[in-house]
């Protein structure tokens, strides 16, 4: 499997992957709120859940055929600036 063009983000079939782990569930929700407005700007929202301090993160352009494409990387590094920002490891 190739490198990903974001650090700490892996391939996983035809999707980007991540989780992180926050401080506390407060730090997590946080980073998913601060989140959103770019998310809506990017036009390109990701699956995603929590539980606790952990948010799991999975990115694919579903109308590119369910593949990667540059706005899943755009929106990962987004997601990984955000993340360094609330903790998220």
């Amino acid at each position: 499997m190739p490198d990903t063009p974001v650090a700490g983000w892996q391939f996983d079939g035809s999707c980007l992957t991540r989780s992180y782990n926050f401080p506390d569930f407060g730090a997590a929700m946080r980073f998913m709120q601060a989140c959103v407005a770019g998310i809506e700007a990017h036009d390109h929202h990701p699956e995603w859940s929590n539980v606790y301090n952990r948010v799991s993160i999975k990115l694919t352009t579903h109308d590119a055929g369910n593949t990667v494409t540059e706005k899943d990387i755009e929106l990962a590094r987004y997601l990984q600036e955000h993340a360094n920002v609330f903790g998220g490891k």
